[in-house]
């Protein structure tokens, strides 16, 4: 299988699952009509579910099959959902548009908006701990204090501080990067390192999927920059050219177009020197990084 076809079919399995989890929440009669629908409105039908992709792939390097991943991808796909929805929000980056259609804040209203990130936030520590994520409650609670880390006043909600801080000071190169691994490359980095858990890998196995993830999300992050700069809104399904528009710190600010697409081949190529030691086994995820570099929405 190619890695669109892979990618998609992962994707798939996500929202099918995702959904599954949802109509529990909608099924409820004390969860209320409005917040239910805007949990699921945020969470499915879109997106290519590149963080649970990583996850699955990295556990399938340690033997774990793609049924024996899923919840923990799909707690991850949740705390993404919902950073998307309050970055979206009037007071962040006051988005209107969301993969193509109305942002949650205008679908909806801005207290619903809230409210949904905030539940979307809880249901993944929801699914992380439950014994169906896996049998070891030791694993399960390395897995709940990894992704609380990676999304919280350590990892993103941090990083998202600094992003927006960066209207109001100058950023260095080392500042911006600093900001896009913690805003960006943490969730990143949880869904390598938590495949490596549920393998039950050692420290070499994990110390690879670590550096991997680092050059992968700074890479990311890099693409995501340039599609900002030159991308095309109906491609990409939001609103482009806004970085520059609102001050923000990026490496193509800083590089100019040419010296991040340079830096860009760089952090590729680092990424895949990173997961040499698994050989062709990392196919996938060397397709990925590859993939992240080359994208157009």
């Amino acid at each position: 299988m190619t890695f669109p076809q892979e990618l998609e079919r992962t994707a798939s399995a996500i929202e099918q699952r995702l959904g599954a989890h949802l109509a529990a929440v909608q099924g409820a009669p004390q969860s209320g009509t409005a917040l239910a629908d805007a949990m699921r409105y945020a969470a499915l039908g879109g997106g290519k579910r590149l963080r649970p992709f990583l996850l699955i792939q990295s556990a399938r390097l340690f033997g774990v099959d793609e049924a024996h991943a899923l919840d923990a991808a799909c707690a991850l796909e949740c705390i993404h959902c919902y950073s998307l929805v309050h970055d979206d929000l009037p007071a962040m980056d006051d988005d209107a548009v969301r993969r193509g259609r109305p942002t949650l804040h205008i679908a909806f209203d801005e207290a619903t908006a809230i409210l949904a990130g905030d539940a979307l936030l809880t249901l993944a520590f929801e699914i992380l701990s439950a014994p169906a994520t896996h049998a070891d409650a030791a694993v399960r609670a390395e897995l709940v204090l990894m992704l609380a880390r990676a999304s919280g006043w350590q990892g993103m909600a941090l990083g998202q501080a600094l992003d927006l801080s960066a209207a109001h000071r100058a950023f260095t190169p080392e500042d911006t990067v600093t900001m896009q691994t913690l805003k960006t490359g943490a969730l990143f980095r949880f869904a390598c390192e938590a495949g490596a858990v549920l393998g039950g890998a050692d420290g070499r196995g994990r110390a690879a999927l670590t550096a991997y993830a680092a050059a992968f999300g700074r890479a990311f992050q890099l693409a995501d920059d340039l599609l900002d700069a030159q991308g095309d809104a109906e491609a990409m399904g939001k609103a482009v050219a806004k970085d520059a528009d609102q001050g923000k710190a990026t490496l193509v600010a800083l590089l100019g177009i040419e010296g991040a697409k340079a830096r860009l081949a760089g952090l590729v190529a680092e990424a895949e020197d990173a997961l040499a030691p698994f050989g062709d086994e990392a196919a996938m995820l060397i397709d990925a990084a590859r993939f992240v570099a080359e994208r157009r929405a």
